[in-house]
Parts: structure tokens; sequence; C-alpha cells
């Protein structure tokens, strides 16, 4: 049995159903229909008795880079306008969420393969996964918690303790798969080109191990960190993230991601810049195009 859909498409080889997310012009952005294709993926490698193990990847150059800001910050699909129903913003999240967490719900283990980028809402998803392994050089973290997003899973603080949870999502910062590695985030990071043998080694592992205990293991597991909260936790990210794109700086950063583009956007957020609230302190124009040309300065092909 496999799985194919329009941004997500399922392949099953020796027991391991492997996921691919399938938009690799867009670095494999989150649309709503990749969410709720991965959520179909992993039900139809749930009903399929030869598959035990599920492994997600991503086609071409990453993993995922988070929410496409082209359709939900420069297109404005992620921001209500001037009145924000926060009902509304949280049963919209709350599906997209829920469908990342049928990794986590899962009964069947799911492996997050990673390479170039986890980053933003691609973080949530590979988080969502039981185990991640990364490659070295590949990238991981929030960005938007910098602006106009709260990580609607709440995994941080689940896989990293209180304190290094903040110091991701306080600063918007990324570490690459060694770090992640050496936190506890990743269950491993190997060098890139090592990166699907040490995945296939791993999954090929656990699914020698019959299906009802793989099952009962990881309901053990899962139902712990319900006990601590995770449910709650999550419907209060949710809501916060609804939050964050309608506070004055969100409204700010949608604004300007529609007059000067998605990119300008993403690099005001990410260069440490200070947040405009969208009222008397705006950027000068000097600003905006200093940063233009740090922008253009990444493009070339010299840089």
């Amino acid at each position: 049995m496999a799985y194919q859909g329009n941004t997500v498409f399922s392949e099953v080889r020796d027991r391991i159903a492997y996921l691919t997310l399938n938009r690799p012009d867009r670095l494999n952005a989150i649309t709503a229909e990749m969410a709720r294709e991965i959520s179909e993926a992993v039900a139809d490698a749930n009903a399929d008795d030869e598959v035990r193990v599920i492994v997600l990847q991503g086609a071409g150059r990453a993993f995922c880079a988070g929410y496409d800001l082209k359709i939900y910050a420069e297109g404005g699909a992620g921001h209500q306008g001037p009145v924000w129903d926060p009902i509304k913003d949280f049963r919209a999240m709350k599906i997209v969420t829920d469908y990342f967490l049928s990794l986590w719900r899962s009964p069947k283990p799911t492996i997050a393969k990673v390479h170039g980028y986890a980053v933003a809402g691609g973080s949530d998803i590979a988080l969502a996964c039981d185990m991640v392994v990364m490659a070295q050089d590949a990238r991981i973290g929030y960005m938007p918690a910098r602006i106009w997003g709260c990580p609607t899973t709440a995994m941080w603080v689940y896989r990293l303790g209180a304190e290094r949870a903040k110091r991701m999502l306080l600063t918007g910062d990324t570490i690459d798969g060694i770090k992640a590695e050496r936190w506890g985030l990743v269950i491993d990071a190997v060098p890139a080109d090592e990166l699907d043998a040490a995945v296939d080694r791993l999954a090929r592992r656990m699914s020698g191990v019959p299906t009802n205990q793989l099952v009962m293991q990881k309901m053990m597991i899962n139902q712990a960190y319900d006990n601590m909260g995770l449910q709650s936790t999550q419907n209060m990210a949710i809501l916060f993230d609804g939050i964050t794109r309608h506070s004055p700086e969100g409204r700010w950063f949608v604004d300007f991601a529609q007059e000067h583009g998605f990119d300008a956007a993403v690099q005001w957020r990410d260069s440490g810049r200070f947040m405009p609230d969208g009222g008397g302190d705006v950027p000068e124009r000097d600003e905006i195009d200093e940063m233009r040309r740090e922008l253009e300065a990444r493009r070339s092909p010299n840089s």
C-alpha cells in the first residue's frame, strides 16, 4: 500500500513506510494541503499490516522550511484583518496542529530524517515524530518565536527542558545537528552523506520488533507526556500562535511582507533588528534599503 497526494507521497520497503514531503521548489514549505496529507499518509501507513515503522523525509534540499510565508504572510492568509476572531483562529490552527501530531499519536513509531532545514513549522513536524535523526550540517529552530509565531506542538520544552527551550524560543536562533544531538533534541546526528544509511539502520532495527510490542511501548511512553499536560500546553501554544499573528508587531510584520515581500520580512525578523509595532515606531527608508542590500548580497552567487 502506498499513499499518493499532491504534496506528500509514500512507498513501503522492508516493513518501513517512507513518507516524503514533496514541494522541493519551495523547500517543502507547509500549506494546509500538505498538513492534511501528512495525516492521511500516516493513517495509510498505520492501516497497512505490512508496515511497522514510518520514516518522514523531505524531497530536494531540505526537510521543511516552515509555513509558506508567500501564502501566509505576503498573501495575508495567516492574518484575519482588523478584527481577530480568536476561536476561529484556534479552530483552524488546532486542525493543522493535530495533523502534525498524527506523527506523535501514530500507533506505529515515526522517525524524522532531517537534512537541510527543519525550521519554524518544519521543526513542529520533525519534533512531532518519535525520533529525529539529523545531518550534522542541517539546521533546526523556530525563528518565528521572534515575531509572528509560537510553536503549536509545544515539543521544544518536552524535548529540551525549560532552560534550553527558553534559549531557543527567546532568541529564535537555529542550531546545527551536532548541537541538537549534544543537547538531546535529536537522537543522532551524522554526516550528510551517511544520513540515509543511519535512518535505515534504525528503522530496520525497530521493524524487526512485532507491531503490538512497538505500539504498546510507544503508548506507555506517550501516556507519561499526556500526564505532564502535553495537550493543555499545546492548546495554550495554539492560542498564543494566533495572538502573535495579530499583536501590534505581528500586524506590522504581515503589512511589511505584503509591501516588501516575504523574503524581506523574514530577513528583517532574523537579522536581530528591533521589531516595530506598526505605530509611530516604523523603519526608516534607509534601514529598509540597507536590509534589501543585505538580502541581495546573500542571494548573489559570489557571496
